[in-house]
């Protein structure tokens, strides 16, 4: 809460989380689009992003992404239902994505503690 000359506004506090689901997909083909795996999702509702995880030197699948729904039963559903389902012959893994975490081992320590 900000006051402004005896004006109080209420702000939302950054950590303010709306109703929306981000949704982890594993096991994707690597000849799969994201139009095929929004289609997918789209059966049980919204779908508001696809983003395949794409490996930045090769530009190829890596086989994982993230599907974001605005609402979370439908997301529940999709979660539900598609998990272990087969897309081109192979069954995807579905499941509510973990927030990403800050890695204390990351790789820059690793730099200048080698050992050769």
């Amino acid at each position: 809460m900000y006051c402004i000359s005896n004006i109080k506004i209420n702000l939302p506090y950054k950590g303010w989380r709306s109703n929306k689901m981000n949704i982890y997909v594993g096991n994707i083909p690597r000849e799969a689009t994201e139009n095929a795996v929004r289609e997918e999702f789209e059966q049980y509702g919204e779908v508001s992003s696809v983003s395949l995880i794409k490996d930045k030197y090769t530009n190829m699948l890596k086989g994982f992404g993230f599907v974001e729904m605005p609402k979370t039963a439908e997301a529940q559903k999709a979660i539900e239902n598609l998990d272990g389902s087969m897309l081109n012959g192979r069954p995807l893994t579905v499941n509510p994505a973990k927030p990403k975490t800050e890695n204390s081992n990351n790789n820059s320590s690793r730099r200048y503690n080698s050992r050769y």
